[in-house]
């Protein structure tokens, strides 16, 4: 600690240098301790108090014939990286925010709610479950997906690609679907884009309707640490809707169905899906879009008219029922099931397809499909 001065003193001499007694010398060192004592401890950054991070944890590499991947609440939101592996059994049971999968062979994959992109490389023979943001594949070859994806999916320099609607639940899946961010209604997995197309060949395709997921990616070995984990691959229970996605339509009249947001959303549409579903109908495809004041007259058109104050709410979520007579069911299941309900049904058969196009290529727009 250095000497303490109002300001500073020229040197003139030796003899003339003012002399420091020993009660002084005390007094001084006192005042040094004490300021020592009350001084502020360093200050601790956000990234001094962040958890160290084991990159092994995040990763799996180089391993064959086993049954491995992470529990609930093992990733927490962290990339994941899956490489080098041969005939596996992989579960990723939490969300993440990026997953890469690079030279597996062999494998069957269940990954959860991903934020941001799922992209395989130098794949082949892969079997898998998949809900994102981003779905691409580059140099794959021979693999069944079973997607949700939010945007459309893109597979590049890719072949033998068949691909089916996400059916999976374990009972974490609804909150990691929300912590990464994905709307369970909005699913383009049919909506495929080749990146790379061969004239004359066909580089992907759409699984059979009665694929039986289980069937293609089974469930987890009794005997592994995924054993307590509650799976289930039924359309029923599935956390994403079974949509018929770009297969052909079974009948020439569909209705739009459109439900606003407040706090029963979601278990209204489900509830809607599941008697529609009971009744013979069809859920073709879904839809969770914000709106804006401009987008209803030209959505909506003659119907608008006391639907501005919805939008403002929050996000609409729509679904597009087909089967013949399903205007007059859906109007019958509004005024039962949902008479408290804000909601939009077609009103009648001849201009319901206009309803479905004009709603869905808004949506679509939004979302840059």
């Amino acid at each position: 600690m250095g000497c303490w001065f109002s300001k500073k003193s020229k040197r003139k001499s030796p003899e003339k240098e003012p002399t420091t007694t020993v009660e002084e010398n005390t007094t001084s060192n006192n005042i040094a301790l004490s300021s020592n004592a009350t001084e502020d401890p360093p200050k601790q950054y956000s990234w001094d108090k962040r958890e160290k991070v084991d990159p092994k944890d995040f990763m799996l590499t180089g391993l064959k014939d086993a049954t491995v991947g992470r529990l609930p609440g093992k990733l927490n939101g962290q990339q994941f990286v899956i490489q080098d592996c041969d005939n596996c059994k992989i579960f990723v049971l939490d969300h993440s925010a990026t997953i890469t999968i690079d030279d597996c062979t062999n494998c069957c994959i269940v990954m959860g709610p991903v934020k941001g992109s799922v992209f395989f490389r130098d794949c082949k023979d892969i079997k898998c479950v998949v809900a994102c943001q981003q779905f691409r594949t580059r140099d794959c070859k021979k693999m069944e997906v079973f997607l949700c994806c939010a945007t459309q999916p893109i597979i590049e320099a890719s072949t033998g690609m068949k691909f089916g609607c996400f059916q999976y639940y374990y009972p974490e899946l609804a909150f990691h679907f929300k912590d990464a961010g994905l709307s369970i209604f909005n699913n383009n997995w049919s909506n495929v884009h080749d990146f790379t197309p061969v004239s004359g060949e066909t580089n992907w395709s759409l699984l059979p309707e009665d694929t039986v997921v289980l069937d293609h990616v089974p469930a987890p070995d009794p005997e592994s640490e995924f054993k307590s984990v509650r799976i289930s691959a039924e359309a029923s229970r599935s956390i994403v809707p079974m949509t018929k996605g770009g297969r052909r339509k079974e009948s020439d009249e569909s209705c739009l169905f459109v439900f606003f947001s407040g706090d029963y959303t979601t278990a209204n549409a489900r509830k809607l899906i599941d008697e529609a579903s009971g009744k013979g109908f069809v859920l073709i495809q879904t839809k969770e879009v914000s709106m804006r004041p401009e987008d209803v007259s030209r959505v909506f058109q003659n119907n608008a008219e006391g639907l501005l104050e919805w939008i403002t709410n929050g996000p609409v979520t729509a679904l597009e029922l087909n089967g013949d007579g399903v205007v007059e069911a859906c109007k019958s299941m509004a005024s039962d099931m949902f008479s408290g309900t804000k909601v939009f049904v077609s009103d009648n058969r001849n201009t319901s397809s206009r309803d479905v196009d004009n709603f869905f290529n808004f949506a679509d727009m939004q979302m840059g499909l």
